[in-house]
C-alpha cells in the first residue's frame, strides 16, 4: 500500500476518535444542525476506519506466520494462513481504495422523484404512468417510503407529470443514474394497424435539500396563493389554499395544492425549491466535470437519452453503459435492481480511473447522471 494511501487512513482513523469526543460534547449536542452535520461525518467514516484496522490485523497476522515459516513443524500450517491472510490482505487493500474514493454529499438523502410525459402524447402519458409505478414497486422492495405530492393525469389515462417525496436509506446513491429521457417502443392500444410507436417521458431525480444544504433568502422568494383546482375534496375551488412560490434570481418556480393547510402547502412548496435549486449546482458541476472525463453515465443533461423500452422484442437497452436485459415485464414492476447496481459499479470503475488520472473528485460533491 502506497505512504500517501496510509497516511490519509491514519488521519481518518484520528478523525474519528475526534468526532467521537465531539458528538459527547454538551455545546455540540445542543446544537442541532451542528450534531447532525458532524453525526453524517463519523458515520461515513466508520465503514473506512473498520476496514483500516482490519488491514492492520491482517498485517500483524501475516508478519506472525512469517516468523513461523522457520519452524519446520509449523511450517506448512503458517504457509496455509499466509496464503489465506494474503487474499484477505488483497482484496481489503481493494476495498479501502474503493472507500476513499470521494463521497457523494447527496447519497444518503431522500430524493423528490419527477416524471413528465414527453413526446408521444396520450402514449406518452400512459409511460409516464408505468413508469411511476416502476418506481413505486422498487421502492416497496427497498422498503422506501413514496408520497405523491402533485400528480396531473391524463384524459386518455396515465400522468402529464407527477412528483413524489422518496424516504428511506440512501435512496439517492440508489436511484441518481435515473434521471435523463426514457423512452418507449410499443404498440399503443389504440393503434388498429398494430404499427410501432416510439414515445418518452422524463424523469428528474433530485435530492432532498435541508435548510442546512440550501439557504433561500425571503427577498429572493415570490409568493402567491391562488383557489387550489382539480381533484382533493371540499376544500378545491373553495379556499386559497394553493401556493406558488418563484425563485426570483433563477426563475424557478414550484406550486403545491395537495393539502388543505395553506402553510403545509408553503412548507411543501419550500421544500422543493431548496431540491430544485439543490439540483441545479449538481447538473452545473456534472457538466463542467463532463469536458474532463473521456467517458461517463451521465453529463447531468437532462435533455439525454438513457434508456429504452422495446416491448415487441422485450428488451430494456441503456444506453450510456451498453446494456441490455430482457424480462420487460419484470423490470416495469420494480425489478430493476441489476441495472442500477451495473450503473453504479461503472461510475465506481470511472471514479477511480479518474483518480489515476489526477483529476480528484470526478463529480465536484454531487455524482449523478
Amino acid at each position: 500500500m502506497e505512504a500517501s494511501i496510509r497516511a490519509k487512513l491514519e488521519t481518518l482513523s484520528e478523525r474519528y476518535e475526534e468526532l467521537g469526543d465531539m458528538l459527547c460534547d454538551p455545546e455540540i449536542t445542543g446544537n442541532k444542525h451542528e450534531f447532525l452535520k458532524l453525526s453524517r461525518e463519523h458515520a461515513e467514516i466508520k465503514p473506512v476506519v473498520d476496514a483500516w484496522t482490519r488491514f492492520q490485523a491482517l498485517q500483524t497476522a501475516l508478519e506472525e506466520a512469517r516468523e513461523l515459516l522457520a519452524d519446520p513443524d509449523m511450517k506448512e500450517l503458517a504457509q496455509d494462513d499466509l496464503d489465506r491472510l494474503g487474499a484477505e490482505e488483497a482484496q481489503l487493500e481493494v476495498d479501502l481504495q474503493k472507500l476513499l474514493l470521494p463521497k457523494d454529499p447527496n447519497d444518503s438523502k431522500n430524493v423528490i422523484l419527477e416524471i413528465r410525459a414527453g413526446t408521444g402524447g396520450e402514449e406518452a402519458a400512459l409511460f409516464a404512468g408505468d413508469l411511476w409505478r416502476m418506481y413505486t414497486r422498487f421502492a416497496e422492495r427497498q422498503g422506501w417510503n413514496l408520497t405523491p405530492m402533485s400528480m396531473s393525469e391524463a384524459d386518455a389515462g396515465g400522468l402529464k407529470e407527477v412528483t413524489g417525496l422518496l424516504e428511506g436509506k440512501n435512496v439517492y446513491a440508489m436511484l441518481k443514474f435515473e434521471s435523463g429521457v426514457h423512452r418507449v417502443q410499443r404498440v399503443p392500444a389504440t393503434e388498429s394497424q398494430g404499427r410501432i410507436h416510439t414515445s418518452a417521458a422524463t424523469v428528474a431525480i433530485m435530492p432532498e435539500a435541508e435548510e442546512v444544504d440550501f439557504e433561500i433568502n425571503d427577498s429572493d422568494i415570490k409568493f402567491e396563493k391562488m383557489r387550489a383546482s382539480g381533484a382533493g375534496g371540499q376544500h378545491v375551488n373553495t379556499t386559497d389554499s394553493k401556493v406558488r412560490l418563484t425563485h426570483i434570481p433563477t426563475g424557478l418556480a414550484v406550486e403545491s395544492q395537495q393539502e388543505k393547510s395553506q402553510t403545509k402547502n408553503r412548507e411543501i412548496a419550500m421544500n422543493l425549491l431548496r431540491s430544485r435549486l439543490l439540483d441545479l449546482e449538481i447538473q452545473k458541476a456534472q457538466k463542467e466535470r463532463a469536458a474532463e472525463r473521456k467517458s461517463q453515465v451521465g453529463s447531468g443533461d437532462r435533455s439525454e437519452k438513457i434508456r429504452t423500452y422495446n416491448y415487441p422484442q422485450d428488451r430494456i437497452s441503456d444506453h450510456r453503459i451498453k446494456l441490455t436485459r430482457h424480462n420487460l415485464d419484470a423490470f416495469m414492476d420494480g425489478d430493476i435492481s441489476d441495472v442500477i447496481d451495473a450503473l453504479r459499479a461503472h461510475d465506481e470503475a470511472e471514479r477511480l480511473t479518474d483518480l489515476d488520472r489526477g483529476l480528484g473528485d470526478p463529480d465536484g460533491g454531487g455524482s449523478q447522471a
